[in-house]
């Protein structure tokens, strides 16, 4: 009688590694870290306000009107760092879009810039940094993951057209709950349409603000006439959701 060889068992991909975060993975996350630092550490925050808009707009109109093409891969480029990076001042880049480049090509350019940083943060998120995300996402993840679960594109545009969870928040939790990334791009794309014109459209208008020496109404969005529409929006968003829901319960009963 012949000894067969034990047959070792077959490791898997997990085995052997350690639970924590990698040296590949977690380079992107210091990188991310070290920008955001330099930003603030060299005081560009600063020129992200309402006061570097309003002393610097007769420079910027004409820089603009002289460069157009220039000014408007710029705006992208630097709206695109901003959002992907979470950092504050988006708001003001918004309002100095509509004043630069008015209300139509603004939102244009802005939801554009909004959407490209959004995806460069949901690919980092979804193929780097998923488990460091995911552990700092919290209960808040928590509540967004059964509604992903329903209906991803639905959920997604109702969460960008009424914002019940920060805008970095809804970048991330897609990434790690498998949203497919078409999905994201098509929900944030034109989710964020709405209130994106509204704050262009108020940008627009900042000439005669700064002629007044006033500040602009950034409460604008919530007026009945405005906030109306966009929920109605939103409540049109769920409607697939809800009629999954209806039918599901339906069937069960």
């Amino acid at each position: 009688m012949t000894d067969h060889p034990t047959k070792q068992p077959t490791a898997t991909p997990t085995e052997g590694k350690s639970g924590g975060l990698s040296v590949k993975k977690v380079l992107p996350l210091f990188v991310l870290i070290a920008v955001v630092a330099g930003f603030f550490g060299l005081g560009l925050n600063q020129y992200l306000s309402f006061e570097a808009l309003r002393d610097n707009r007769e420079e910027l109109i004409r820089w603009s009107e002289s460069n157009q093409m220039m000014a408007i891969g710029s705006f992208i480029a630097l709206y695109a760092v901003v959002v992907a990076l979470s950092l504050p001042g988006a708001t003001w880049m918004t309002l100095a879009g509509g004043f630069i480049f008015g209300t139509v090509q603004a939102t244009l350019y802005v939801v554009s810039a909004a959407t490209l940083g959004a995806l460069l943060i949901f690919i980092l998120a979804r193929y780097c940094l998923a488990d460091f995300f995911r552990s700092k996402a919290g209960k808040s993840a928590e509540k967004m993951e059964q509604g992903f679960k329903s209906n991803a594109l639905s959920y997604l545009l109702f969460l960008r057209l009424v914002p019940l969870f920060p805008f970095w928040l809804v970048n991330l939790v897609p990434a790690f709950l498998g949203v497919p990334m078409r999905t994201f791009v098509i929900g944030t794309f034109f989710g964020i349409i709405p209130g994106t014109a509204v704050f262009c459209s108020v940008g627009n208008g900042l000439g005669a603000v700064f002629d007044a020496g006033g500040m602009p109404d950034l409460k604008i969005i919530f007026q009945p006439d405005i906030l109306g529409p966009i929920l109605a929006l939103a409540v049109l968003s769920l409607v697939p959701i809800i009629y999954k829901r209806v039918k599901t319960n339906g069937t069960s009963s």
